[in-house]
């Protein structure tokens, strides 16, 4: 298993940030293109209506991103993409709008959409207690099933121990060992049990702490209530209707579907030095209901567009959804959503997702109007990466007017 890893490793192994930052400086970004039917109707235009954004794009590579690519739709129907850096350092190749890449923690939002899905269909309440739909699975020091509900996983109130935030999960998933261990297939009963070995953080509603672990067991849910694998619900329940050919769950496939860019990695490790790791490939399992989905910026632009305009539930269960939850963050948390409150002041809803070699986000207006979804292949911020400033560049930007 070792060698193995060792042998995907590619050249950058080794190469500083800063270098890859110079490499890309040396031959420029590839910046704002029309890609493709209604993209290029007015490409001129549409272009500098998003100048903004691409300038937010430029500044992520010059802080340090080896390459960032973003898709937008706006309420005319028309799609705009914009690019810098590269999806690979080594040969320059440029980023595509075609490019899939892992979505990450974007997965939280399409399970929480399945569970409150089968909420409006009468079989599960998520004011359930978790003990009713696993009993004995959350247990140990500081534990009580049965005063956590479904909801409070969702929304991140349960208390539950992240498994990521525990000293297996970083001795064995982050810096080196990464190498010998990403391909070691995990079952959702083994993470649950690596978090809950650790007190929870406060009492069920008793505070907010983002936890991975809540949408591990979340998935677990789904497949109890469904007798389903929560894959395949959100691909019969979401995927499908939506027609997105582009995302899918790809369970214990370590490859990417093409084209995809590298994803490059600091591997997250205590001490993370200049050196960037190819961490392309790896075990999906890891990640499981939390965070395995693969996606393309288009396929979850018409996701959020769905969601936001009711088309995936009911008008209670979208009120549900959308009910926020004060974080002591820059955010609020609604039920596998972030809420994200501009400098102009509209708000924007949608996800983040950072996984090995992958950071993304999505955000969408309230109306689904206007949509954006951006990805860097790379999964940390350099100093000073203005990573916020792509949502503001976007939905405050002056002549941003083509919601109205």
């Amino acid at each position: 298993m070792f060698g193995s890893s060792v042998r995907v490793r590619r050249a950058l192994v080794g190469v500083t940030a800063s270098a890859v930052v110079g490499a890309v400086a040396a031959v420029g970004s590839p910046g704002a293109v029309a890609a493709g039917g209604d993209i290029r109707a007015g490409a001129p235009a549409r272009a500098a209506a998003h100048q903004a954004t691409q300038d937010a794009l430029d500044g992520l590579v010059k802080a340090g991103m080896p390459g960032v690519a973003a898709t937008t739709k706006t309420a005319d129907g028309k799609q705009w993409f914009g690019s810098a850096g590269y999806a690979d350092t080594e040969t320059g190749r440029e980023r595509s709008a075609a490019d899939h890449f892992r979505a990450g923690s974007i997965t939280k939002t399409f399970m929480a959409t399945v569970l409150l899905q089968l909420e409006a269909e009468g079989e599960i309440d998520l004011d359930d207690s978790v003990e009713k739909w696993l009993p004995g699975v959350v247990k140990g020091d500081g534990y009580d099933a049965s005063r956590i509900s479904v909801r409070q996983m969702l929304n991140h109130t349960s208390g539950i121990h992240d498994s990521v935030e525990t000293p297996e999960w970083q001795q064995t998933m982050n810096g080196p060992s990464f190498f010998t261990h990403r391909f070691d297939v995990k079952k959702p009963e083994e993470i649950v049990a690596m978090a809950v070995k650790y007190p929870p953080y406060f009492k069920p509603g008793g505070g907010w702490h983002y936890s991975n672990t809540n949408y591990v067991l979340a998935g677990m849910v789904i497949e109890k209530v469904t007798g389903d694998s929560y894959a395949h619900q959100a691909e019969r329940r979401i995927i499908k209707p939506l027609g997105l050919r582009h995302t899918s769950f790809p369970g214990t496939r370590t490859t990417l579907p093409t084209p995809h860019s590298v994803g490059y990695s600091k591997l997250y490790a205590p001490n993370p030095g200049p050196e960037v790791y190819d961490a392309t490939e790896y075990s999906p399992t890891w990640s499981g209901a939390t965070g395995e989905m693969i996606s393309t910026g288009a396929d979850l632009n018409t996701y959020f567009r769905a969601l936001t305009r009711g088309r995936l539930l009911p008008k209670q269960q979208t009120r549900e959804m959308f009910t926020t939850v004060e974080t002591g963050q820059h955010f609020r948390y609604g039920l596998g959503l972030i809420a994200r409150d501009l400098s102009c002041g509209e708000t924007v809803w949608g996800h983040d997702g950072i996984v090995w070699g992958s950071l993304t986000s999505s955000a969408t207006t309230r109306d689904g109007a206007h949509s954006l979804t951006f990805q860097i292949n790379g999964d940390w911020l350099a100093d000073g990466a203005p990573y916020e400033r792509v949502f503001e560049a976007e939905f405050c930007a002056p002549g941003q007017t083509m919601r109205k």
